[in-house]
């Protein structure tokens, strides 16, 4: 074949490529939620999982894409992304988990099991090793499961002298909730700063679940500065991260031996709690990311948001609004919304939050509901005002 022939060829092919290309590259994204018949919902609740919790920052996209694409050694990767995030909290170590619930379960294996990999094998049979973790009543909650995952007993107590006789030589850590769950208004009988001085005074490590201790990032740093053992916060709520992402950071020893106890060891009890080269690298860069950011104007937006809705919800007859308190180590604005329920129940309105357009997700407080501004887009508020005038309408 001539040169001719050959250039003719060539840009007949390329010619020919031409229009599947450009047809790839202009055709619509597919939007999976409408093929399966699902409208998203505005998110008035907060960061909960069951709805998604909250949305990643759009930059990550692209870097997880990325690092789909290659195979690396998921310990090496560890290793240095911990590294960067342990350095950012001021920890000695870290690295990168399935949520909370998975730091929190890793963080008691590792406690347990130590680096002796025979003990690692052999959860969830306790025999020979510490099987009690103290925490103090109040702080009892529907994800503390994370902690009896690997068998251990939990010992509640109620006040410092019931902690400082609670300790024996069957126990392996304390569990302290850093934020508040359930009652806003239920106080910590024994502070973070003490129960870590009680503890280490008997050699047993703390472990802080930090799930709800976000914003800011500063309170993880402080949870170092303190000298807690282990910290276990989530990825995938206020920081933006993957969804399914979370930390472990803490002690080097510890943190290491919860590692032993997790994927991509094979005999483990964490094994299932698998994350991905995608995961990692994502949660990375939100950390990044988040440990910049300007929390102050972040509050004073979601507080903007928060007063508007309130002025526009009281001007509909009969409605009663209040703020509800701040959590104890973060501030998220909670709008409470109460009204003659003979008119309209608690359940009935809920629902019509929730079937309508859009659709909203709201929490519920005795009475009446709670709008949670929090992780809201501008504007949110607007349709969330709108759709309370129009159901309120309907009653006259």
């Amino acid at each position: 074949m001539g040169n001719t022939s050959r250039r003719r060829l060539l840009q007949s092919a390329a010619l020919g490529a031409l229009p599947a290309a450009a047809s790839a590259l202009a055709a619509p994204k597919r939007n999976v939620y409408e093929e399966l018949g699902i409208k998203p919902v505005l998110n008035f609740r907060g960061t909960h999982t069951v709805i998604g919790a909250s949305k990643m920052w759009p930059e990550l996209h692209e870097a997880m894409a990325t690092a789909s694409q290659s195979y690396v050694s998921i310990d090496e990767l560890q290793d240095k992304a911990g590294a960067r995030i342990a350095g950012l909290i001021g920890c000695e170590d870290a690295f990168v988990t399935t949520g909370t619930a998975g730091a929190i379960t890793l963080a008691v294996a590792g406690v347990l099991t130590g680096e002796d990999e025979a003990r690692v094998r052999q959860l969830p049979d306790l025999a020979g090793m510490r099987s009690e973790v103290i925490i103090q009543k109040v702080h009892r909650n529907g994800y503390d499961h994370a902690v009896r995952n690997s068998g251990v007993k939990i010992i509640e107590v109620e006040s410092r002298a019931q902690l400082e006789a609670a300790f024996n030589a069957r126990t392996a850590a304390v569990y302290f909730l850093g934020g508040t769950s359930g009652d806003w208004a239920v106080e910590t009988p024994v502070k973070i700063e003490e129960c870590v001085a009680i503890a280490h005074a008997r050699q047993v490590p703390v472990l802080v679940d930090a799930a709800n201790m976000l914003p800011p990032f500063g309170n993880l740093q402080m949870l170092a500065k303190l000298g807690v053992d282990l910290i276990c916060v989530s990825g995938g709520k206020h920081m933006r991260g993957p969804q399914c992402s979370g930390i472990l950071a803490g002690r080097r020893a510890l943190v290491r031996a919860a590692r032993l106890n997790s994927s991509p060891h094979s005999d483990s009890l964490g094994r299932g709690l698998k994350v991905g080269r995608e995961e990692v690298v994502g949660l990375l860069l939100a950390v990044e990311k988040y440990a910049k950011l300007d929390f102050p104007e972040l509050d004073r937006q979601c507080q903007q948001q928060a007063e508007y809705l309130r002025r526009e919800l009281q001007k509909i007859p009969g409605m009663k609004t209040s703020f509800a308190p701040h959590d104890r180590t973060r501030r998220v604005h909670r709008l409470v919304a109460e009204w003659d329920t003979a008119k309209l129940s608690v359940d009935e309105l809920e629902r019509k939050l929730l079937e309508g357009s859009p659709r909203i997700a709201v929490l519920r407080d005795g009475k009446g509901i709670v709008f949670t501004v929090f992780m809201n887009d501008p504007g949110d508020e607007k349709h969330a005002a709108r759709r309370m005038r129009e159901i309120f309408a309907m009653l006259h």
